[in-house]
């Protein structure tokens, strides 16, 4: 017989605990919890801590213990964050934390498809749902850009400022997803704990002429997100060029 872990088991009764309970309710603090299933306050801490990164509680420095909002969820098309949020019924924002127009390094110049040294943009973004931070998004676009800054702050979604001003459309996009534990930097970013798993997504876009015309690192908040992919089987759908 399959002996089930004793924070396991306190796991399951939290869950039941906060059934039914709003987003945003306080849940007992680990001493209460601990008396109430008749056990130590580090099994309580590790059953707490695997729902928070489950995305079912949430934990506020100096104040407690709550019910999470149900995990947002993207779904992985050729669409936008902006769109994919409103879809769901929420509010995308984003906080522009710096745009610079620099020499491309090796590694960025392979991905882009330029040569090392020629001029890229890096947009460096914190995303946004209803105005909690839920994405660290660093954008890297090839090219002259001329004023991206003032035109992105007007429009909101880079999409939309590339393909309004500069004529740019995306026709393809290939995104690599794998997890990654948040680091200090993103951490503060993201008011999360330094070391909260988190989904890293690789975006390369291309244009219509398979010329690739971004290479984006976002970051998003494990305990808030949940990806979706859709595809349509049966159908032969050509990879841009340069894909693999």
């Amino acid at each position: 017989m399959l002996k089930v872990p004793k924070y396991y088991q306190v796991k399951s009764q939290i869950l039941e605990l906060i059934a039914g309970l709003a987003p945003g309710s306080p849940v007992p603090t680990e001493r209460e919890l601990a008396e109430r299933f008749g056990t130590s306050r580090t099994t309580v801490r590790q059953a707490i801590a695997e729902l928070v990164v489950d995305g079912r509680l949430e934990r506020t420095q100096g104040r407690g213990t709550f019910v999470a909002e149900p995990k947002l969820m993207q779904v992985r098309q050729l669409t936008s964050f902006s769109q994919d949020l409103q879809e769901e019924g929420w509010q995308p924002g984003s906080v522009l934390l710096g745009i610079t127009e620099r020499p491309a390094d090796e590694q960025v110049a392979r991905h882009l498809g330029i040569d090392p040294g020629a001029s890229f943009h890096r947009v460096e973004r914190l995303r946004t749902a209803g105005d909690e931070p839920i994405a660290h998004e660093i954008a890297h676009l090839p090219g002259p850009l001329p004023d991206l800054g003032n035109e992105l702050q007007w429009r909101g979604s880079l999409y939309r400022t590339l393909r309004e001003v500069f004529g740019i459309e995306i026709a393809a996009v290939e995104d690599v997803v794998e997890t990654a534990l948040a680091d200090p930097v993103e951490a503060s970013l993201l008011g999360v704990d330094t070391g909260l798993p988190m989904l890293l997504v690789h975006r390369t876009g291309w244009a219509e002429n398979g010329q690739i015309v971004e290479w984006t690192r976002s970051v998003f908040r494990g305990d808030r997100f949940r990806f979706v992919a859709r595809h349509r089987l049966g159908d032969d759908v050509p990879l841009p060029i340069g894909a693999g």
